[in-house]
């Protein structure tokens, strides 16, 4: 027997929903999506922006390094890089007594290769010249001498080990001991060159800003005889090669 189904007249009106319930579904999920894709733009383009800014940013950190450095003292120089840059020994109010204590080792050290180059100098005029200068130098020495005296200052050299400019070094005489003939003649006139420019320039600091009167006085000597000195050097055989 044969028995037919009979659905319910009320199936179709059961399972199915009302279109304008599809309309609202629909809706919601398109509502949905376009918040998601606006969600990824604006991260995207909040990473560009961050990624932008970050150099500039970078680049605006100001950096200290932070270390930790003792500076213990060492010694005294009577210099003044503000008043006179570049002259040491040349100190100005804070102590009169730097020009004195520069002037005595570098007319010692000069006498030391002037001695050398009056008996080694291969031109006689060479000779001659170290020793007329060598002369004067040794004539400031018993000046220079008695003023560190009158300052109550010790005799040493306060500034052995340091480089200081125009000063005739070991190493000079070193090179000078070692050199022969021409080769001697210009290592002498090129040393005792800066060696009569520094003193002098050193000297007229010392005649301006100096606080002693014997000092500026002798300061005045010393720059008058400095110049005459160069004049003659620049003549002597061999000094336009030696000096360029």
């Amino acid at each position: 027997m044969l028995f037919r189904h009979r659905r319910n007249p009320d199936h179709r009106r059961q399972r199915s929903l009302p279109p304008w319930r599809y309309r609202i579904a629909g809706l919601a999920a398109a509502a949905l999506a376009l918040s998601f894709l606006q969600a990824n733009v604006g991260n995207a383009a909040a990473e560009r922006a961050a990624a932008e800014a970050a150099p500039k940013a970078a680049a605006d950190v100001v950096r200290v390094a932070e270390f930790l450095a003792e500076c213990p003292y060492t010694h005294r120089a009577p210099d003044d890089p503000i008043v006179f840059p570049g002259l040491p020994g040349a100190s100005h109010m804070h102590s009169y007594v730097g020009w004195v204590q520069l002037m005595t080792p570098m007319n010692q050290q000069a006498v030391k290769l002037l001695t050398l180059a009056a008996e080694r100098a291969a031109e006689p005029r060479v000779r001659a010249f170290a020793v007329r200068l060598r002369t004067g130098h040794e004539a400031e020495l018993n000046r220079l001498r008695p003023l560190l005296t009158r300052m109550g200052l010790p005799l040493t050299d306060v500034h052995a080990g340091h480089d200081m400019p125009g000063m005739v070094t070991e190493q000079d005489l070193e090179a000078a001991h070692a050199a022969e003939g021409p080769a001697l003649d210009r290592l002498v006139l090129a040393r005792i060159r800066d060696h009569l420019r520094q003193s002098a320039q050193v000297s007229r600091s010392e005649i301006t800003a100096g606080g002693r009167a014997d000092a500026r006085e002798l300061a005045r000597a010393l720059v008058t005889a400095r110049e005459g000195f160069l004049a003659e050097l620049e003549r002597l055989p061999g000094a336009v090669r030696a000096l360029g």
